[in-house]
């Protein structure tokens, strides 16, 4: 094992100082990146993949993608004057 985040609040959040847990976040990152992956941050796109709360985009190496359409979102918008506040 090259590094770990231990998440003990069912699966998904952790206990710990938000200190050591952004260590343990970048030690798992850095790990990943020794073995090969050129993703930032991998661990955070794949958790991102399953998202329950968002059924229709799905994120993945290649962009955004609205499943239900089966194409790719653009991840700006370009500005068409709209105003907000």
């Amino acid at each position: 094992m090259l590094a770990r985040v231990p998440l003990e609040v069912a699966g998904i959040m952790s206990h710990q100082p938000m200190d050591g847990l952004v260590q343990q976040l970048e030690d798992v990152n850095r790990a990943a990146g020794v073995l090969g992956c050129r993703i930032p941050e991998p661990f955070m796109a794949l958790s991102f993949l399953a998202l329950p709360v968002v059924p229709e985009l799905k994120l993945t190496d290649f962009g955004l993608v609205d499943v239900t359409r089966f194409s790719f979102v653009p991840f700006f918008v370009e500005d068409g004057g709209a105003t907000t506040g």
